[in-house]
């Protein structure tokens, strides 16, 4: 195996930064499998989370491909590598042979609409946790990938699979927020605390909020109060943890 160049180290490294620093999950990976195309020769790919549910696969980012897999994910021959628990960066040949490879379903549900032939699968997991699974795909015509490919995908697989986590774990834990109507059910304001709310969830200033329902300063001061002491905030920037900006 040849070593990298200086070049893909870079390309790593803007990459292992864009994983810990987009905010967003989703474009996180749509800008990976885009940057990914710099380190690595291929056609089409996905990038799937696991799903919810009775759902296997779900959520895919995609470059160049419909997003079919997760239809056929049961005849996949990598299906049992999502239950095992681990992360790893592995070929598809690898997994089976190629004439049994090519005769299969999945094969020929899967690939050959893209006319692709060749894939390289990155399957990640933590905690033995399936999280989800990038798989890169060659045409027809082209050599498969080669232990460059899987040594430069394999730097990035630890740090996809943290980002997954955590994201994870976030979604889990993450405080409910009400709408207006379950926070004033939940937390017995008054209907003219509702109204108040409902203006400030809206974003709009103290003035705004007196001339649209024709209240004094004080009279919102004493609102808002109430709002904060009932629903145990301190400020609107908490109001906002707490209560859904659109029902």
């Amino acid at each position: 195996m040849k070593n990298p160049e200086n070049s893909d180290f870079l390309v790593l490294n803007r990459m292992i930064y864009r994983i810990y620093t987009t905010e967003d999950e989703k474009t996180m990976r749509i800008d990976l499998l885009e940057q990914m195309k710099m380190l690595v020769d291929f056609d089409a790919a996905d990038f799937y989370l696991a799903g919810e549910g009775k759902e296997v696969l779900g959520d895919p980012a995609l470059y160049n491909c419909e997003g079919t897999a997760s239809e056929f994910v049961d005849m996949a021959p990598f299906k049992k590598l999502m239950e095992g628990g681990k992360s790893l960066v592995i070929r598809e040949t690898d997994l089976v042979a190629e004439e049994k490879r090519q005769e299969s379903l999945y094969y020929k549900k899967v690939y050959r609409p893209g006319n692709w032939n060749y894939s390289l699968l990155m399957v990640l997991a933590s905690e033995k946790q399936f999280l989800g699974i990038m798989t890169l795909y060659r045409s027809i015509g082209k050599d498969n990938f080669d232990y460059d490919d899987i040594f430069l995908l394999d730097m990035l697989k630890d740090h996809l699979s943290y980002r997954l986590y955590r994201d994870r774990q976030l979604r889990l834990y993450e405080p409910h927020k009400y709408t207006i109507v379950e926070a004033t059910r939940e937390f017995g304001l008054t209907g003219r605390e509702e109204m108040v709310l409902q203006c400030i969830m809206e974003g709009k200033d103290k003035e705004e909020i007196c001339e649209e329902l024709s209240i004094s300063i004080n009279t919102f001061k004493k609102h808002s109060l109430n709002i904060y002491r009932k629903l145990q905030v301190n400020n609107r920037v908490q109001l906002f943890k707490k209560v859904l900006e659109r029902e």
